[in-house]
């Protein structure tokens, strides 16, 4: 039997005057069955008189029960019911958005090769029980959107950044790679979601997209704390072993002109993190865009949870109610005078009228 429960319990004190109705109605059933057996000893009549077992005491019966009914309904009585749905995978993305992220090694340059990946990932989920999150990071991370059911929040960013990063050239802060820092804002928009949500059963995920070039952070204690709230670290490369030359700045007046900076997809740095992170290493432009995302995506939904089981109450004070005025109207079959007839007919009118009003 499900788990039943009373959101108003204090009114079942009141139960206590139904039961010493029963008590007092048993009293008089046993008093008029004694006089009826007393009746038929000392009576001599020509034919057996028949005598109702109960007579007009089943009214008061069914109107004890009735009572007991309205009560139980007052209480708000609540049965459990549990729902099962699919357990869901909640993906955040953390996207390099450093200056070496500008190099066009790959077309048309790394960051919109990421953009157009990040698209594509996004509309190969199913978005009914998955979610996603994306934050960029250079020397400090920064938070886009936050973990969501709704494709357009992402695209909506995607749309109006997906040409640049939105770190500007001309900041120092923004020839670091600190992905360290990344991962920790990462964990830090699970903890807020649970703390506004409540605990998700789903599989969680970080998915860097990063060239791995002059990475900066202890990586490791970043990562460490990621496995502990059960957060498995993917890692896409973008970018190519030959490399580039990053986009420097115009030369400031009576200024000698900067040497041109090379960078390098950081390969062996970026599978040590998705090694460490539980995950694996994908690399943009070896394997196909559509294949990486796909592999990604069934890896999560392999580790989530078969069933989330989710407890409702389902309210039951109107089963009650309506057996309560099913016992008075079985009670007033019962009723032989007219008097009391009259009664019960004024008394549900007046009743009709209050509800009404």
């Amino acid at each position: 039997m499900p788990p039943l429960r009373f959101e108003e319990p204090l009114y079942l004190w009141l139960l206590l005057a139904p039961a010493a109705l029963s008590l007092l109605w048993a009293w008089q059933l046993g008093r008029r069955r004694r006089d009826t057996r007393a009746a038929q000893q000392r009576r001599t009549v020509p034919i057996r008189e028949r005598f109702a077992f109960g007579g007009g005491l089943w009214f008061w019966l069914c109107l004890v029960v009735a009572i007991s009914a309205l009560i139980l309904g007052l209480a708000r009585p609540q049965v459990l019911a549990s729902v099962t749905q699919n357990a869901g995978a909640d993906f955040i993305i953390l996207q390099d958005g450093s200056t070496s992220m500008r190099v066009s090694d790959t077309a048309p340059d790394r960051w919109q090769r990421s953009v157009s990946w990040i698209r594509l990932f996004s509309e190969l989920l199913s978005w009914q029980d998955q979610r996603i999150a994306l934050a960029l990071f250079a020397h400090r991370a920064a938070p886009q959107v936050r973990l969501t059911k709704d494709p357009n929040a992402l695209f909506f960013f995607l749309d109006h950044l997906g040409e640049q990063p939105p770190f500007r050239l001309e900041d120092d802060t923004s020839w670091d790679t600190n992905i360290e820092e990344g991962i920790y804002w990462g964990v830090r928009m699970f903890e807020r979601d649970e703390e506004l949500y409540g605990v998700r059963l789903s599989a969680k995920a970080f998915i860097v997209i990063s060239d791995g070039q002059a990475w900066s952070g202890e990586v490791n204690e970043a990562l460490k704390l990621a496995r502990s709230h059960d957060i498995r670290v993917y890692v896409v490369g973008v970018g190519t072993t030959a490399g580039g030359f990053i986009p420097q700045l115009p030369p400031r007046l009576y200024a000698a002109p900067e040497d041109p900076i090379h960078s390098v997809l950081d390969r062996r740095s970026l599978s040590a993190i998705a090694e460490a992170g539980g995950g694996d290493y994908y690399e943009l432009g070896v394997d196909s865009d559509q294949d990486i995302a796909l592999r990604i995506i069934a890896d999560v939904q392999r580790r989530a949870q078969a069933t989330q089981r989710e407890e409702t109450f389902t309210e039951l004070y109107w089963f009650f109610l309506v057996t309560a005025a099913g016992f008075v109207c079985l009670g007033t079959l019962f009723l032989t005078e007219r008097t009391q007839l009259w009664w019960q007919v004024a008394a549900a009118g007046g009743l009709t009228l209050l509800l009404l009003a």
